[in-house]
């Protein structure tokens, strides 16, 4: 009997150690472990209108750039201008060797004075041989000459006609293969067809070209513009003529303002982003590198009112887009329609979701339908 009732107190003594830390594990559990109610910030619904905007990556690229070299293989015999260089239009840029050009141009002018000099021969002999064929007319019509030799000065004089003409070809032929050279010769001057900027000396005297090989590249620095990448996605209202933001690396974060000059009918099928062009409306006065990056915001119009929650709210749910909408205390996932979105995170919500809900925006750890959850001001870590 002393025994059972020995062991019956250390029965009672170790529950009234083991019953205390239970109690208190369930409280730790139920305040702060895995049962305990999860943070989370809330706001509610507004409905107003927001002015959404698009932002972009691009870089800088010239609208007309010229790719000035010869029209036929050759030997670069001098350049004249360097790259950074500011030009004027029909400026000598560089030259390529004739080699023998020149010479055949000389052989072409002296066999043209020949052909001239044959040609007037030729028009000597036909008034000639008119002169003779009348006079001999006349003499057959007085009956002192006879039908043969009147003969003989007709076919004389269809054949000065005919050697008039051959003279003639004759001229015209070797005057457009003097014309050719002369044009090939003109085609080795390198020239700027417009003034521009010299972005770029490819080759060096003495180096041998293709047809077509680039020497000197000139861009029109009045034509450099954007080339932005936004993303398909948001680039819903993205049109020509809308206003631009532009922010160059080279002007240390300050901002231009440029205009959407057109927007591509092609766009990235890799990426999934449209291509626009935005133009300055004042060319800097310090030109940006070509390629350099910039950062583009486009503002697109106004939109009416509709519901606004950040973007912050919008969680997935079994493969829908919605918001965590509480209700007297309990979490309900309301699925929703995106509308559009502006720079500071405020999208629209075209259905699903009303004016004046209280929606949940930050939460300590992921959300289910049964979580239990205390309401605060804001999350440590979260911006306000």
């Amino acid at each position: 009997m002393k025994n059972f009732f020995l062991l019956h107190r250390r029965k009672l003594a170790l529950a009234g150690v083991l019953i205390p830390l239970l109690a208190l594990l369930v409280y730790v559990a139920l305040r702060s472990g895995p049962l305990a109610p999860v943070p989370v910030a809330i706001i509610k619904v507004e409905s107003r209108a927001i002015a959404p905007a698009l932002f972009g990556i691009g870089t800088v690229e010239a609208r007309y750039t010229y790719k000035i070299g010869p029209t036929f293989a050759g030997r670069v015999k001098r350049v004249e201008v360097q790259v950074g260089d500011q030009i004027k239009a029909g400026q000598l840029l560089g030259e390529m060797d004739p080699v023998d050009l020149d010479e055949r141009i000389k052989a072409q002018e002296a066999a043209l004075k020949r052909a001239a000099a044959q040609l007037r021969e030729a028009e000597t002999r036909l008034v000639y041989a008119q002169t003779q064929a009348r006079r001999y007319e006349q003499l057959l019509q007085a009956r002192t000459v006879s039908e043969e030799i009147v003969e003989a000065k007709r076919q004389e004089l269809q054949v000065a006609d005919a050697s008039l003409s051959a003279a003639r070809e004759e001229l015209s032929r070797v005057r457009a293969e003097r014309d050719g050279l002369a044009q090939q010769r003109a085609n080795l001057r390198l020239t700027a067809p417009v003034a521009g900027l010299v972005t770029a000396r490819n080759t060096e005297p003495s180096t041998t070209v293709i047809a077509g090989q680039t020497v000197v590249e000139v861009i029109d620095p009045a034509s450099l513009w954007i080339n932005v990448r936004f993303d398909q996605a948001r680039a819903s209202g993205l049109r020509a003529g809308l206003s631009a933001r532009i922010v160059l690396r080279s002007l240390g974060g300050q901002a231009a303002t440029g205009q959407v000059v057109r927007v591509e009918p092609l766009a990235d099928a890799v990426t999934e982003e449209t291509l626009a062009k935005v133009a300055f409306d004042t060319r800097p006065q310090t030109l940006p590198p070509v390629g350099e990056l910039a950062e583009v915001t486009v503002a697109l119009p106004a939109l009416p009112a509709l519901p606004v929650v950040p973007n912050a709210s919008v969680q997935r749910q079994d493969g829908q887009l919605g918001v965590w909408v509480v209700e007297d205390g309990a979490l309900r996932f309301a699925p929703v329609t995106l509308g559009m979105a502006d720079l500071d995170g405020q999208v629209q919500i075209r259905a699903g979701l009303k004016a004046g809900e209280r929606v949940v925006t930050h939460s300590q750890r992921a959300l289910n339908a049964r979580s239990r959850i205390k309401v605060v001001d804001r999350l440590p870590g979260v911006a306000p």
